[in-house]
């Protein structure tokens, strides 16, 4: 007969995991910006970003309002080994007179209590800072600002509704300020609930959610921001509050109230309000056993139908009588001294029934929190993207810590259900007053980290008045290598090519272009259609070039180029014809022909002897010659800057300027010939490949380069070479953002200060890294896979910090460029003499197609520097195999011309 009563309170794992389905939809409702109105679960962000990392040291002051007492902290921590803390705090009654008056008296109660707390402690001549709980629902909009909704407990301050209690407080000690040498910063407001989360976050790292079970209840937990609507930014993380309590509020809980629970409601202070709270709170267990054993009593089934005045009264039965009663190793004899002391007169077989009702009621709280906090350990867990998750779970409320049964009863239901999380219960001490002085702690840490972090950041931060000054430089570089008399001492050497036109479109035939550049070799052969149906075909072979080849003899490295051009030809079925050719040779060359190129010097690991100062047309020719198999018709050595622009040119006639911003950096544009000093004549034009590279090499862009640019250059193959490419391209970014990750770490800025083998390693930081890691698709998450991938252990906060530094390198590299760029369009607009000029930039390379946010910036740095240029970008397709075979097109053209 008993048990018919309790039948509705016994709640299955199917039942639980429904409620626990139910509570996640209430979750993703609070944490939307459109249904977050309608929500039950408000989800509210508290505005704290990070949790300790035990690097927090120094002394706290914290405040704690939100009961019959007012409790003031000081707190000390230690950047210790054992992250030990010291806690000392003084209690002050909260007098009627103030939790019932004026808004300005209870602030000012406030300061004058600190006062007296800071005096006692010796604390009033040091600047400090100090965290407020506030246990009162507030709407935050920072992590220091918090409006208060409405007040809870029996406090009826007048004139603080609706307004900023931390300004409150802030206004009251600024009155103490001047007269009583006092200086107090209030850095944070928190719920005790955060509190609770922090102080255990402190002792175990790995303390992502906070529990209260007590009088009231509540949890909060460790969202991804991306996920919380209600507040700007999608990077890194955010505590959010739950507000738990009011789960059910719109009926969604209707099916497991029963008609005690109905009872109690409508007899408390806020019918229809808090009722997942008043099925699991402390605060209402009691009167939910008393109501069970009256409608018993009143039925016969208990104390021989005799009513006693205890059952007929509100609020007789509390639950530190239902804990007592459940202490069962000392049998039935407490519940008979409580029943007694309440003038019930039990039976043993009373005894036994309301015994039986105290667990049936406790249990059914324990399920139930268990339930709701499955639901969040599940979301943090589907954020993780885990299998299988280990975390741990701050808890602090009375009951929780007094009741016999409870903690071990929520242990083993939350374990149930969720069998993929692996949780740590650890108890909270002091959590509203030492959490708040944690969250306070965090914040004054992060504060001082971000000023140290901006400090060393801000050398990447480039004005618009510099990247003039980057435009104005490179303009007068460019002139110095157009003229004779300073072109031998030029940093931007400006080489002639010898391509004196683009593609107009009547190009045709067959070509075959080569492309040497790394450790593979390709041989293309290109088949152009003139005419209304004009078209580019294209089939290719790549051979590889092995490494004894690569550094043997220059007769061996060209006798396999050879050995593989024949195979290609075989392949292709075209031995015997004799094929205009083109060459691209990405290697420094000095040309005085368009087929004739010099060696300056070997790069990309290429080691072949006799070659450097020789013409490699000339030593292609002579292969072909000792092979005596077919004869072909080299017509151009061209680089792939040129073959992008050619590419784009064939496609867009406007396109007179070639971008590679790739693993290097470089541009050649059309240039007037009366312009070119260096070479004889002065009708028509010619394309100059820049290699601007080189641009700074005689240090005149030295107020620009950090000492991290300088760390790159010195450990490169060629120190004081190639500044402007070691700032843009993408062989050194990545190198850049591994310097300036090591000066962070040896800061104690990131990845706890240990520097990891891994970092040591140079170029372990490859450019591909910075595209994934700053791609907006990317979560944190996965960023942290990246890091770990690369032997780096990071927290939610260093893969912040990782993404801001892969950002700033990147956008300054992306500006420099522009800067480069915009110097060249305006060249061009000048030697137009127009107003305004509409141009095409074609562009290669890997930075410029996959980085996610460097195409962008390039684009916008032009057109605010150079602001009468249209310029339009287009991507090029393969420079280097059709813009070779093109580039040998268009002279084969012009040379017909020139004979005719």
């Amino acid at each position: 007969q008993v048990d018919r009563y309790l039948y509705h309170l016994r709640l299955s794992d199917d039942v639980l995991l429904d409620v626990m389905a139910r509570f996640q939809a209430e979750m993703v409702k609070g944490l939307g910006r459109d249904t977050n109105p309608t929500a039950t679960v408000k989800m509210l962000p508290s505005f704290v970003r990070s949790l300790p990392d035990g690097s927090e040291k120094g002394d706290f002051l914290a405040v704690d309002l939100g009961g019959s007492q007012f409790r003031a902290y000081q707190v000390k921590m230690f950047d210790d080994a054992k992250q030990s803390s010291q806690l000392e705090s003084n209690f002050y009654p909260t007098p009627k007179e103030v939790i019932q008056g004026s808004g300005a008296e209870l602030f000012d109660y406030i300061a004058d209590c600190l006062l007296d707390f800071m005096e006692t402690k010796n604390l009033k001549h040091k600047k400090l800072p100090l965290g407020l709980t506030f246990s009162f629902p507030c709407k935050q909009t920072k992590l220091e600002e918090g409006v208060l909704l409405a007040w809870t407990k029996h406090f009826k301050v007048r004139g603080v509704q609706d307004t900023d209690v931390v300004s409150s407080l802030r206004k009251a000690l600024q009155k103490h300020k001047a007269s009583f040498d006092i200086d107090v910063d209030v850095l944070a407001l928190v719920n005790d609930t955060v509190g609770t989360m922090m102080t255990c976050g402190y002792d175990d790292q790995r303390c992502e959610v906070g529990l209260i079970i007590g009088t009231g209840t509540n949890a909060c937990y460790m969202e991804e921001m991306r996920h919380i609507d209600l507040v700007e930014g999608d990077e890194g993380r955010m505590c959010i509050n739950t507000e738990w309590g009011a789960f059910g509020d719109d009926g969604a809980l209707d099916d497991l109230r029963t008609e005690f629970d109905r009872e109690l409601d409508l007899g408390s202070l806020n019918p229809g309000k808090q009722l997942f709270e008043k099925m699991i709170s402390s605060l209402y267990l009691g009167e939910l056993v008393r109501l069970i054993l009256l409608k018993m009593t009143k039925e016969g089934l208990l104390f021989n139908g005799k009513v006693s005045t205890a059952l007929l009264t509100k609020g007789k039965i509390e639950m530190k009588h239902v804990s007592a009663m459940e202490k069962y190793k000392e049998g039935l004899s407490n519940t008979k001294e409580i029943l007694t002391e309440l003038n019930l007169f039990p039976s043993e077989e009373d005894c036994v029934a309301v015994q039986h009702v105290c667990t049936i009621v406790s249990f059914r709280s324990a399920n139930l929190c268990a339930a709701a906090l499955a639901a969040i350990l599940t979301r943090l867990r589907e954020n993780k993207k885990l299998l299988r998750m280990r975390t741990t779970v701050g808890i602090d409320g009375g009951l929780y810590k007094t009741h016999p049964q409870y903690a071990k009863r929520l242990h083993k239901v939350v374990r149930r259900l969720v069998p993929t999380c692996d949780v740590r219960f650890l108890l909270s001490v002091s959590g509203s007053g030492r959490g708040a002085a944690m969250v306070t702690a965090v914040a004054h840490r992060l504060a001082i980290q971000r000023q140290r972090i901006d400090a060393m950041l801000a050398p990447f931060l480039l004005p618009l008045g510099t990247l003039r000054e980057v435009k104005d430089k490179m303009r007068a570089e460019l002139e110095y290598g157009l003229k004779r008399e300073t072109q031998a001492n030029a940093t931007v050497k400006m080489l002639p090519t010898y391509v004196c036109g683009t593609p107009d479109g009547t190009e045709k035939g067959k070509f075959l272009a080569l492309d040497l550049g790394g450790t593979n070799f390709r041989v293309l052969l290109v088949k152009i259609k003139s005419g209304r149906r004009r078209s580019v075909q294209m089939y290719n072979k790549i051979f590889a070039i092995p490494l004894e080849i690569m550094q043997g003899t220059g007769e061996e490295l060209f006798d396999h180029i050879v050995q593989c051009i024949a195979d290609f030809l075989e392949y292709m079925g075209i031995k015997g014809a004799r094929l205009p050719l083109g060459f691209t040779f990405s290697f420094p060359c000095r040309q005085a022909s368009i087929d004739k190129g010099t060696l300056v010097g070997w790069t990309k690991g290429f080691k072949a002897t006799d070659c450097e100062g020789e013409d490699v047309v000339d030593m292609l020719r002579e292969a072909i010659r000792r092979r005596n198999e077919f004869d072909l018709d080299i017509v151009a050595v061209v680089n792939d800057t040129v073959g992008t622009m050619m590419t784009c040119g064939y496609e867009d006639p406007n396109c007179e300027i070639g971008l590679i911003a790739g693993t290097g950096s470089n541009l050649c544009y059309m240039e007037d010939m009366k312009n070119i000093e260096i070479v004889e004549g002065n009708e028509g034009k010619m394309c100059i490949n820049t290699e601007w590279g080189a641009f700074g090499d005689n240090g005149c862009i030295d107020n620009i380069r950090t000492k991290y640019d300088k760390e790159v250059d010195e450990g490169s193959l060629n120190p004081g070479k190639q500044r402007y490419e070691k700032m843009t391209s993408g062989m050194y970014l990545g190198e850049i953002v591994r310097q300036i990750l090591i000066d962070l770490t040896k800061q104690g800025l990131l990845f706890r200060g240990q520097i990891s083998e891994s970092l040591r390693k140079r170029g372990i930081f490859e450019t591909k890294f910075l595209s994934q890691i700053e791609s907006d698709r990317l979560a944190l998450l996965q960023v942290r896979r990246i890091l770990q991938q690369l032997g780096l252990d990071s927290t939610c906060d260093d893969s912040i910090l990782v993404k801001e530094v892969c950002g700033v390198v990147s956008r300054r590299a992306a500006q420099l460029c522009g800067a480069g760029l915009a110097a060249i369009v305006e060249k061009k607009r000048e030697n137009r003499g127009v107003e305004r000029l509409q141009i095409t930039v074609g562009v290669d390379g890997t930075l410029y197609k996959l980085h996610p946010h460097f195409s962008r910036v390039l684009r916008e740095t032009v057109k605010e520097l150079a602001p009468q240029c249209d310029v339009t970008f287009m991507l090029s397709e393969d420079g280097s195999g059709k813009g070779a075979a093109l580039i040998t097109a268009v002279a084969k053209r012009l040379h017909n011309v020139g004979q005719k």
